[in-house]
């Protein structure tokens, strides 16, 4: 020590060199012994060791501080970059393994604060995501407003993976959102077609569910809760319910309706007035969509109508149970099934007037008599059709004989030719009218053309008989009742027209020999006595004779005796005096017509 005061004798400051001097001075001066110089000596030394322990001590904690401060930046570094999960961070492995301790704080200071700033803004993308996340899952469940406050972060895990897990579970929890809000619109939608259809007050229903499901609020800002959409589903089906029952409940009225209208034979005009009742009564539940089909105030109308119709149906009873039996009576005369129409109506009368059967019972039971009615006629049509031919061709035979015979009887007061044997070997009335045999005015020729068409048609009668015959008996062995037309058994009239054409055939054959007989003899007897004059004939008008009444009582063939009685013999005779007249259709030849086509020098009528 006082080398180094020497060494600085004229620095004058005060140093511990030049206190030591001073001291010696002093020492020097009061004469202190050497043992106390030491002593004071040793004490001023371990004074100075003392303070330079306490400096050292100072410096030791403070370095100390220092370590921990560094220690407590490199963890605290650490957890900042395992938390954000950024472990390729620039500069922490360099900081690790360089430099002073101050060195070293000042190199993880820069790192630590751009590692906070880091740390917030994904603290605050954590939070934006879980507030969201937590608002979403409060709209399921329906406890959105119960919560409040932003939802606490996970510090300790700010990795871009976990952020990325949250917006996984946001984006799954928006779009089961998005699926809850379209399908509440759906239901929304299907309260609304079906508050139209059932006339009921839309908003009222649905605000019932919740109030933010009127139309007036947005559409993000509706409740998408699970008790909402179980309300509405219940409110759907409910309603659905409802529909079902009234359409059913419409359908039961409008068929009564229509069974009343067909029943009293309603006019369109009045049934009209119905139509929107009507309309839906074969519809199914989805098919009803008109605004207002199923109101309550059209079903009550529609009640209504049925009960006044129902009165009015019993005042109409005896009316419309008349009309069916006109019906049924038509069907019968149609197929000429003959039935007892007073009994009948006796007895309708009896029971409508007795009270003891329902009104649409017997309605009901009239129209299935006149299902049987029609089926029977269906069953008989066939041979009817047969029958109405059969009689056709008959009425032309008939008509055949008379024009005959009325030919023959002209031509007893026309000349005859030298060659009339032709006629009489087989000549046709067409030949006769192409040589001038006699006159054929307009409507002798048409009366020419009938009479060839009546041949034909006669001579196919035979086959529609046995045809007849055979169906006939065919149609009694399937049902085991006999076939009556117009209360007479076919069979027997056909067995009857049988005979009498059978008796004709030989009449005919009896007359044709017996003017053969006759001709032979007039032959033999004109070289002696010369030709027969022509007698004078009577004037006489051109005529058309009216058709034969077509009637089916005019047309039947009569029976026995023992089957029809009188009816028969009137019959016969009304036949008897027609074959006198001319035929239908048939035109009168006048001796004027006929003079100019006889010959061309008329001969002088002769006395016999």
């Amino acid at each position: 020590m006082a080398v180094m005061d020497a060494q600085n004798p004229l620095l004058g400051e005060t140093t511990c060199g030049t206190l030591l001097q001073k001291l010696q001075e002093i020492w020097d001066e009061v004469g202190e012994s050497d043992e106390e110089r030491d002593k004071m000596l040793l004490q001023i030394e371990q004074e100075c060791l003392d303070v330079y322990k306490r400096k050292v001590e100072q410096a030791a904690k403070s370095r100390a501080e220092l370590l921990v401060t560094l220690s407590d930046a490199k963890l605290e570094l650490s957890t900042l970059v395992s938390a954000l999960g950024d472990k390729s961070f620039l500069g922490v492995d360099t900081v690790k393994a360089s430099g002073t301790i101050k060195e070293q704080l000042a190199a993880i200071a820069p790192a630590l604060e751009q590692l906070w700033k880091q740390k917030e803004e994904r603290v605050k993308e954590f939070s934006d995501v879980q507030s969201q996340i937590q608002k979403i899952c409060g709209e399921i469940t329906g406890s959105a407003n119960e919560q409040a406050g932003a939802p606490a972060v996970d510090e300790s895990d700010l990795s871009l993976k976990k952020l990325n897990e949250y917006q996984v579970k946001l984006q799954e929890l928006q779009k089961e959102k998005s699926d809850r809000l379209h399908k509440v619109l759906e239901f929304v939608g299907t309260v609304h077609d079906l508050c139209a259809v059932l006339g009921m007050d839309f908003f009222s229903t649905i605000t019932e569910v919740h109030p933010s499901l009127d139309d007036k609020t947005c559409v993000q800002s509706k409740s998408i809760s699970n008790d909402t959409l179980l309300r509405l589903a219940e409110t759907v089906s409910a309603l659905h319910e409802d529909k079902k029952q009234r359409l059913h409940k419409l359908q039961e009225l409008a068929t009564k309706l229509t069974d009343l209208w067909n029943l009293m034979d309603t006019p369109e005009e009045e049934r009209r007035l119905f139509d929107h009742v009507t309309c839906n009564i074969s519809a199914s539940v989805d098919e009803v969509t008109v605004p207002g089909a199923l109101a309550l105030d059209l079903i009550e109308q529609a009640e209504v109508e049925v009960e006044r119709l129902d009165q009015l149906k019993s005042s109409r009873m005896k009316e419309l149970a008349f009309k069916r039996q006109v019906e049924l009576e038509e069907i019968f005369a149609h197929a000429h099934i003959e039935i007892d129409p007073e009994a009948a109506r006796e007895k309708i009368m009896a029971l409508i007037d007795s009270g003891n059967v329902e009104p649409a019972e017997l309605l009901a039971d009239m129209d299935n008599q006149i299902a049987k009615a029609k089926e029977e006629a269906l069953s008989r049509k066939e041979i009817l059709d047969r029958v109405e031919k059969w009689m056709s061709a008959c009425e032309e035979e008939s008509w055949l004989d008379d024009y005959n015979r009325l030919l023959s009887m002209f031509k007893m007061y026309t000349p005859v030719p030298l060659c009339r044997e032709k006629y009489y070997h087989g000549t046709t009335d067409a030949d006769l009218m192409d040589d001038n045999r006699y006159n054929a005015s307009r409507g002798a020729h048409l009366n020419l053309k009938r009479a060839e068409k009546a041949r034909i048609l006669v001579n196919k009668i035979p086959g529609m008989v046995d045809t007849l015959v055979a169906k006939t008996r065919a149609w009694e062995e399937d049902r085991g009742i006999s076939f009556k037309y117009d209360g007479v058994p076919l069979l027997a009239m056909l067995d009857e027209y049988a005979m009498l054409r059978q008796e004709r055939e030989e009449e005919k054959r009896r007359l044709r020999d017996q003017k053969k007989f006759g001709e032979q003899q007039n032959t033999e007897q004109e070289p002696i006595f010369g030709s027969r004059s022509t007698p004078a004939r009577p004037a006489s008008t051109k005529k058309v004779v009216g058709p034969r009444t077509n009637g089916t009582p005019g047309r039947r063939l009569s029976l026995s005796a023992s089957q029809n009685g009188s009816r028969s013999a009137a019959k016969e005779g009304k036949r008897d005096s027609m074959r006198l007249a001319a035929p239908a259709n048939f035109v009168a030849i006048t001796k004027e017509d006929a003079a100019p086509h006889v010959s061309g020098t008329d001969r002088s009528p002769a006395s016999p």
